[in-house]
């Protein structure tokens, strides 16, 4: 299916192929009730626009209010799938902005549009919850950090996995000190290329495979393991593919932990289209007491000095990164992915790219210590 028209994302735990795997998605979520109505627009229609769409089932006082994108037919789709008027549907972002009143913001679409919109947003002071990366340029993820200093804005991003139940029970088991101090960390996306949108083909508005979907695994490991990143390496290419424009297909990062220790991320387009499934995620944890592995295709193991190897068959439910984030602005629950793991994520992954860039170690930037502009 082309990524440009992938309304819903494939579920990591999609139905019964995780074999001993206890599927949370069993239970019905819980429907989250709000002190009142409180609008919302989504610029931008591509990426992970289903997270937001999947959480207003459960969020009955969260109107869709409107939608904007430059594509017409997906505008369409989408629009006829979550019940928006086709007066309240635009192909202009800054149309939306001028003739729609709405308390939060969802940012998709193109990267290199996002930071724009996320400063413009703020200007208004509605609430966001972007796409990934926020920026692909330091200069700009430097102003939006300042924009929230100086508003009352709150804003999220769409790194959902780690409010899935696997990642969650990794977690848990590594700070029951099963597995020991972490040592190494493996971590893996791999993609099937399909058709991607045209922005994706282009540097000046994709900014990278690293920051695009780098950034979901650094923020698993730092979630996962309990550890910094303080340095990285890393090499990118583009191997054949030319319907992959200016995208890297193929990258390889290398990082040091806060404790000495070693990780590595790699990231490839090279998936099949035979492969059965879009993607293969996986997450190794290596400690002086066991390992824990993730893999798609078959769950969670772990195997320790105690134990051999076996399933972990119980995991806490799926939660969800939006209906949380909704819930903290007008519930005041407690927010479980922190503005400072948002900002060190995006620091991280941009920093892996200048590493690539530049073929050199770096020691991982902070936002703080730049000047705006």
């Amino acid at each position: 299916m082309p990524v440009s028209q992938s309304l819903t994302r494939r579920r990591w735990i999609a139905g019964a192929s995780l074999s001993g795997i206890a599927l949370a998605a069993e239970t019905p979520p819980s429907i989250v009730k709000l002190p009142g109505k409180v609008r919302l627009a989504i610029l931008g229609l591509s990426g992970h626009i289903s997270e937001i769409l999947d959480a207003l089932k459960v969020l009955p006082d969260v109107k869709l209010q409107a939608i904007s994108d430059r594509n017409p037919k997906l505008l369409h789709a989408v629009g006829e799938r979550a019940g928006v008027p086709a007066e309240h549907r635009y192909g202009s972002h800054q149309d939306l902005l001028k003739r729609e009143q709405f308390e939060i913001a969802g940012i998709c679409g193109s990267n290199g549009e996002r930071a724009g919109l996320i400063l413009d947003c703020a200007a208004r002071g509605q609430h966001i919850i972007a796409e990934k990366p926020l920026a692909i340029e330091w200069s700009d993820l430097q102003k939006i950090k300042t924009a929230l200093r100086t508003t009352k804005t709150q804003l999220t991003m769409l790194l959902p996995m780690r409010f899935w139940g696997s990642f969650v029970a990794m977690k848990q088991i590594v700070e029951s000190g099963q597995i020991g101090e972490i040592a190494q960390i493996d971590a893996q996306k791999s993609y099937v290329l399909g058709d991607r949108p045209e922005w994706m083909l282009h540097r000046s508005s994709f900014g990278g495979t690293i920051p695009y979907i780098g950034i979901h695994l650094v923020d698993l490991m730092r979630f996962t393991s309990r550890r910094e990143l303080t340095r990285v390496s890393a090499f990118q290419a583009h191997i054949g593919q030319p319907a992959a424009g200016d995208m890297e297909n193929t990258a390889v990062t290398i990082f040091q932990l806060d404790n000495g220790a070693t990780a590595q991320m790699h990231l490839d387009y090279m998936r099949p289209a035979t492969a059965g499934a879009h993607g293969d995620d996986r997450l190794r944890l290596a400690g002086t007491e066991g390992v824990l592995e993730y893999r798609e295709a078959d769950g969670i193991t772990l195997v320790t000095n105690q134990r051999k190897s076996h399933a972990i068959s119980q995991l806490p439910h799926d939660g969800s990164l939006v209906v949380n984030f909704i819930a903290s602005l007008y519930r005041a629950e407690p927010l479980s992915l922190t503005l400072d793991d948002i900002f060190r994520a995006n620091e991280i992954v941009l920093t892996a790219r200048d590493a690539a860039n530049t073929m050199r170690v770096l020691e991982i930037r902070h936002v703080s210590s730049l000047q705006a502009g």
